[in-house]
């Protein structure tokens, strides 16, 4: 299993959905991990596990500002564009979850 070290800024849409759906209310000091990395700098993330990566998101004041606020940005996102109009091919965002069974 890969174990990355990572900003939740550099996510990708699917790990960043499923951060979401982990810490829907936020994060806990139980669900916060310590540690120094290779240049001596204390670091604070949370996990979040794939099928096949650990990720380690560094905890910043701005993650948790991102979780608490996610559905509320989210809606302000989508109402800003209802309206509009986009000219060329559409595009669906499809946020579904996907079931592994």
């Amino acid at each position: 299993m890969k174990r990355i070290l990572i900003d939740y800024k550099k996510l990708d849409p699917q790990v960043t959905n499923l951060l979401i759906e982990t810490y829907p209310d936020g994060y806990g000091d139980e669900d916060i991990i310590s540690f120094r990395n290779l240049n001596g700098e204390f670091i604070e993330a949370v996990e979040l596990q794939t099928e096949d990566t650990l990720y380690l998101i560094k905890i910043s004041k701005s993650l948790s500002h991102f979780i608490a606020n996610f559905d509320e940005n989210i809606s302000e996102d989508i109402e800003g564009l209802q309206g509009e109009s986009i000219e060329g091919p559409s595009l669906e965002l499809n946020l579904e979850e996907e079931n592994e069974d």
